[in-house]
């Protein structure tokens, strides 16, 4: 049992980390489009740029709508986890951990641990993430985002700039 058990938790580290190695791949500038659905509905431009920090323990991607700086997401390990911490748009800190992760079919989600700065249960917040490493120059982000008991999608599809696209 004691082996078995050492083994999942390796399997896991080595999952996490290949992930992470993913999401530092995304490095670069990105653009594309967003859609608010469920409570809160709307559509607009979204760029977004990747970046590692922390001699590449840390990757930071920052959001920016139609212009303007929006929201920053900082992916890193956590021993054996994959953690998220959102600087959201909000004002709160939502820190999540990935729930489920497929690296062969580029399939990332993070359900919500807790938050910081958040003023009440019902307070705007995030509350699970959904990413698709569709390709090597294709992305899309999905932001669950729950107020007052109303949840709403966030969906962001982004495509790499800078390079031709291959995907």
């Amino acid at each position: 049992v004691c082996f078995s058990a050492m083994g999942t938790s390796q399997t896991q580290e080595a999952r996490n980390a290949a992930a992470l190695a993913q999401l530092r791949s995304l490095a670069g500038d990105w653009e594309g489009t967003l859609e608010w659905t469920g409570a809160r509905t709307g559509t607009g431009k979204m760029n977004a740029t990747y970046y590692q920090t922390g001699n590449g323990s840390a990757v930071v991607e920052n959001l920016t709508v139609n212009g303007v700086p929006s929201m920053t997401s900082v992916y890193h390990l956590d021993g054996a986890d994959l953690r998220m911490t959102h600087y959201c748009d909000a004002q709160n800190q939502p820190r999540l951990k990935a729930s489920q992760i497929d690296v062969a079919k580029g399939i990332l989600n993070f359900e919500f641990v807790d938050a910081t700065n958040l003023r009440s249960p019902d307070a705007p917040h995030v509350y699970g993430l959904e990413m698709r490493l569709l390709g090597a120059d294709h992305i899309t982000v999905t932001f669950l985002f729950e107020a007052g008991g109303k949840q709403s999608r966030e969906f962001i599809d982004l495509k790499r700039v800078g390079r031709k696209a291959s995907a």
